[in-house]
């Protein structure tokens, strides 16, 4: 399970439209045809989590269309923060964000879900939201319209060999997806000053450098909580 692992999920989302769609088709499969044109957002969220391997962190309730028991699945397990300005400063890639309209902080008055992407500072979030427009597409959001977001227990998952070997040797500097999924499994291994800024910064190439001195790769080709891959390089 990662967070980097959920939002690479939504992305492949991105630019779909109108309903029914493949989201709203797999859940209606398991909870009857009435979902084939319903609004799709927690649809989304709960397919994104299960076609990545996040389902018990992302959805602690099980499958979720409705955006207010989703909330209450975090509240009940102590994964739920309100959506005042501090709060949504702290917010992470990976979170899953609860809107209101109506600007309040009430889980009851929620209106709409999506996945922070980016945390853009000031209570400011870049997101990946599906229904909105009938579609799924990036917002930016404030936290006037956020009332809260879940902090799924990610853990970082298990990391195979093979997984790994699909970053490329990265420089200083580099910016794109591969060092957004690189930064995604080093905040997801407790290194919370690396964040997912898509450019290999300073703190990204500690960590990297940190991982190089610790360790190698499990016995069953597995990234252990306490193996590291070697195969991360800088240069």
């Amino acid at each position: 399970m990662s967070a980097a692992g959920m939002i690479a999920e939504a992305r492949k989302s991105l630019g779909m439209s109108g309903r029914p769609n493949k989201i709203t088709k797999e859940y209606a499969s398991r909870h009857g045809d009435e979902f084939l044109s319903a609004a799709w957002c927690d649809m989304a969220v709960t397919y994104w989590a299960r076609h990545s391997g996040n389902a018990s962190a992302v959805l602690p309730g099980g499958d979720r269309a409705y955006t207010p028991w989703h909330a209450e699945d975090f509240q009940k397990i102590g994964r739920w923060h309100n959506g005042t300005t501090a709060n949504v400063t702290e917010a992470k890639p990976g979170d899953i964000v609860f809107f209101d309209w109506g600007s309040s902080n009430s889980i009851g008055a929620i209106d709409h879900v999506g996945v922070v992407e980016k945390v853009l500072g000031g209570g400011r979030l870049q997101t990946i939201e599906a229904n909105t427009d009938n579609a799924c597409k990036r917002r930016v959001r404030g936290s006037g319209v956020i009332a809260g977001y879940g902090r799924p227990a990610y853990g970082g998952g298990n990391w195979t060999e093979d997984m790994v070997k699909k970053l490329p040797e990265l420089n200083k500097g580099d910016s794109g997806e591969h060092v957004e999924s690189l930064q995604g499994l080093l905040q997801a291994r407790s290194h919370p000053e690396v964040s997912m800024t898509g450019r290999f910064d300073d703190a990204t190439e500690a960590a990297v450098k940190a991982v190089q001195r610790w360790g190698g790769v499990t016995d069953d080709g597995v990234v252990g909580p306490k193996t590291w891959p070697v195969l991360l390089r800088v240069h």
